[in-house]
Formats: C-alpha cells, sequence, structure tokens
C-alpha cells in the first residue's frame, strides 16, 4: 500500500518540512558526490559495535545518521512518507516543536535498533525512524483523516481512501512483526525494523502528551475565565 495523499490539509506553510526534505536530499547529493562514500558512510552512520558509552563523539551519530540514505528508493519513499503526513503534523505541533521532535523521534528510533543490535557492523542510516514518528503522531492527532493509497492486488492496480488509523496501524503492525521475526535472524544487515517501531511509539507518546497538555490548558483557561 502507496500513499498518495490524505484528506487532512493543513494551514500553515509546512516550511520546516521542506527544509528537512531540501537538506536530506543536499547530504544525499554530498554522498554521491564524496571522493569516498564507503568512508563518508562510515563517518556519519550509526555503526552500533563502534559505539562506546563512555565517548560523547561516538554518539553523534545516532544523530547524524537520521540525514542519510542507502538510495534513490530508500530517499524517495522516506521524502514522500514525509511530505503527505509531516504537514499536518507540523502545523499541530508548531514549527520549532515539530522540528525538535523530529530529531528526538529519529534518534529514539535508533535507540532502539541500538539496543536489539548492539554488536552489528553494518552502517545504520536513513530517516525511517523520524518518519516513523510523524506517523505515529499523525495516528494520534488525526484519527478522523482518511490516506488515499495506491493497493496492488496481484495483477491489478486500484485507489482507495483508507482510514488513517487502520492504514497506520497496519503499516506499524508490519514493522513490529518484521522486527521480531529479525531477532531469530543471524544477519544483522537488511532494514532497521526496531527504528520504525520506536520511532512511531515516539510520536505516539509525544503525541499523545502534546494534546494532553493542550486539553488541559484549553479547560484551565476556560475555568479561570
Amino acid at each position: 500500500m502507496f500513499p498518495i495523499s490524505d484528506s487532512a490539509k493543513s494551514k500553515r506553510l509546512p516550511f520546516v518540512s521542506i527544509f528537512i526534505i531540501a537538506l536530506n536530499i543536499y547530504i544525499f547529493y554530498k554522498e554521491l558526490t564524496v571522493p569516498s562514500m564507503a568512508a563518508f558512510i562510515e563517518s556519519y552512520a550509526l555503526i552500533p559495535s563502534y559505539v562506546n558509552l563512555t565517548d560523547i563523539s561516538s554518539l553523534a551519530p545516532f544523530v547524524t545518521a537520521i540525514f542519510l540514505h542507502g538510495g534513490f528508493l530508500h530517499i524517495i519513499s522516506n521524502m514522500w512518507f514525509l511530505w503527505i503526513f509531516g504537514d499536518n503534523v507540523e502545523g499541530y505541533l508548531g514549527h520549532f516543536n515539530y522540528f525538535l521532535f523530529y530529531l528526538f523521534a529519529g534518534v529514539m528510533g535508533n535507540i532502539l535498533q541500538y539496543v536489539f543490535f548492539p554488536s552489528a557492523q553494518i552502517p545504520m542510516l536513513g530517516a525511517s525512524g523520524a518518519i516513523s514518528g510523524i506517523l505515529g503522531a499523525y495516528y494520534v492527532l488525526f484519527p478522523h483523516s482518511k490516506v488515499k493509497t495506491l493497493l496492488f492486488i496481484f495483477i491489478f492496480i486500484t485507489i482507495i481512501e483508507i482510514p488513517a488509523v487502520i492504514y497506520l496501524f497496519y503499516w506499524f503492525f508490519i514493522q513490529l512483526f518484521s522486527g521480531i521475526t529479525t531477532l531469530a535472524s543471524i544477519a544483522q544487515g537488511g532494514v532497521a525494523f526496531w527504528a520504525h517501531v520506536g520511532g512511531f511509539l515516539t510520536g505516539v507518546i509525544t503525541a499523545t502528551t502534546f494534546r494532553n497538555k493542550q486539553s488541559k490548558g484549553y479547560i484551565e483557561g476556560e475555568i479561570i475565565g
């Protein structure tokens, strides 16, 4: 299932989302044009076995890895999901909070992946944890929205509207199930499913907390007034 658009329309220009997309594209361009892509990836991607909790400098990749991508399909899919779902979350949280949230979700996703595979030697990179955080926040904040989806059924292709809560719950279930299957796998490469799970849960918890605080503030304002 591939999202085409959503029914929730943001009333604000999502300039932080646009900035993040532009930044990711620029860094991806740098990846492709540096003299040694391997050295570039090794310097900025998260390699769990390189992490030393007593050395602060070794923790920087938990952040820098969020802005790296492993190929054209990787960055295109991530940025497309960001474009579809990010504008609404940005509009709800506010520009500055949204940017901090994006980084926080990405880091938390990387941390969970690291917890499950601390000795992995394969570079971990991508904005998927941060994007997953946006999906988790969208799940909480826009439960009545619908997602226009390109659906592949064997050889048939159709477009249908799916309630956002169903679409995103199904997406999360697939990530969680896939993550569980990797625990029994000897290979440590492939998709960082636990980063997706960690990012999504971070988005759900953060958005729920933010929404509840706003609701409390609104009610208290009514009582005081």
